[in-house]
């Protein structure tokens, strides 16, 4: 049996409700541990430095890349978002289960350096009802929701590449299927 623990990808189109469904399953599975990212993007009302995101300038960030301490990082409508390296491998070395919720962008890139990650992406039920979802949030004028429709396009063409397809059409169902796919992951039978 392997000691360490297994690297999760948890990725989607902005409003599709990556953060709603972890949070739940993240109740529900104490062996699960989130990985905080680090952005340059301001935080939103209610986040905290340390605990929903590490908030850097960009500069910071710039020099974090230069020294190769992320794991991945992406730009994402403006702005940076990035997995710091070391308290992943510390908490996978340590046998605890880690979750990164990313851009798609950089879950491409955890894709190519961690193959064993399994890659899991959360797809909204229809286009018509992402642009609804990002709407109701109220937290972006029409310009920065076009570009994050626009961005979610190109992101849904991605999603074949990974190893399983949440919709997020019933929340109730989508938590579900996430826990359902963490209990099968712990089950596989690895041959290493």
């Amino acid at each position: 049996m392997s000691k360490n623990g297994k690297l999760y990808v948890f990725t989607g189109p902005s409003g599709t409700g990556k953060g709603t469904i972890l949070s739940q399953v993240l109740k529900q599975d104490k062996r699960l541990f989130l990985s905080v990212s680090a952005t340059t993007r301001a935080p939103r009302e209610g986040e905290t430095h340390g605990k929903h995101y590490y908030f850097l300038d960009k500069q910071t960030f710039e020099d974090k890349i230069n020294k190769g301490e992320f794991l991945e990082h992406a730009q994402y409508i403006g702005n940076y978002y990035g997995t710091l390296e070391q308290p992943v491998n510390e908490q996978l070395k340590s046998g605890n289960d880690v979750v990164l919720e990313i851009e798609v962008q950089g879950a491409m890139q955890i894709h190519e350096k961690r193959p064993d990650a399994v890659m899991i992406f959360v797809a909204p039920p229809s286009i018509e009802e992402l642009e609804r979802r990002l709407i109701g949030r109220g937290t972006e004028n029409a310009e920065k929701i076009a570009a994050r429709m626009k961005t979610a396009e190109e992101e849904l063409k991605q999603s074949d590449k990974f190893d399983y397809i949440i919709v997020n059409d019933d929340l109730d169902c989508a938590i579900a299927d996430l826990l359902a796919i963490l209990r099968a992951e712990r089950c596989r039978n690895s041959k290493l």
